[in-house]
């Protein structure tokens, strides 16, 4: 008779503990719309209609495509690999003069870059399309603008008729004097300060 009831109160503890449980895990869920944490739930979720936010680099700001085709940047973006790559034959390189491209890699060769960055795309009014770019070494950095032009010229095609046929192209690049990247944060920073900490855009060439 001990060990019976003895038994039932076990059963009556383990259902009590476990309704304790349930109503702790329903008090603990968080409510639909509330933060979570420290976590504002705007952070976790766009909101409605938000427009793209892109990453911005301090020193030419927004990266990204900006006004131009994704096609355009693409090819702008081949180019500037092949250039980090030190890669002439590269066919994005294939309209230019090699001593032309020589004269991108003995620039480039000044910094020894690791990488690159490539935003703020836009039409010029000559018909081409640039974007700001920046090299960046392991102690310095290089900035300065692309240029890509898109091409047509008449083919023909395997059944013998011309047509038209177009393709971006390499067109021109303009390069600042390589500076440290100490100098490069110094000026980031010196901007911010004086502009609220807003970054502006990197001043174009033209």
């Amino acid at each position: 008779m001990v060990n019976l009831q003895a038994e039932e109160a076990v059963i009556k503890n383990y259902k009590f503990s476990f309704l304790i449980f349930l109503l702790a895990a329903v008090f603990a869920s968080p409510v639909q719309g509330q933060d979570r944490g420290s976590i504002p739930e705007e952070l976790l979720r766009p909101g409605w209609g938000e427009a793209p936010r892109y990453p911005s680099d301090m020193v030419i700001g927004e990266l990204g495509q900006g006004r131009a085709s994704a096609a355009a940047f693409n090819h702008a973006s081949s180019v500037a690999s092949a250039l980090l790559s030190r890669q002439r034959g590269h066919s994005s390189l294939s309209n230019v003069n090699p001593a032309i491209i020589d004269s991108y890699l003995s620039a480039l060769g000044r910094i020894s870059p690791v990488s690159f960055r490539l935003g703020g795309g836009r039409e010029e009014a000559d018909g081409s399309v640039s974007f700001l770019i920046r090299y960046i070494g392991r102690e310095y950095g290089m900035t300065g603008e692309l240029y890509i032009r898109y091409i047509t010229k008449q083919v023909v095609n395997e059944n013998g008729e011309t047509i038209a046929a177009g393709s971006w192209v390499f067109d021109d690049l303009l390069f600042e004097e390589a500076r440290s990247r100490e100098e490069e944060n110094q000026d980031a920073l010196q901007r911010a300060q004086n502009h609220r900490l807003n970054y502006m855009p990197y001043e174009r060439f033209f």
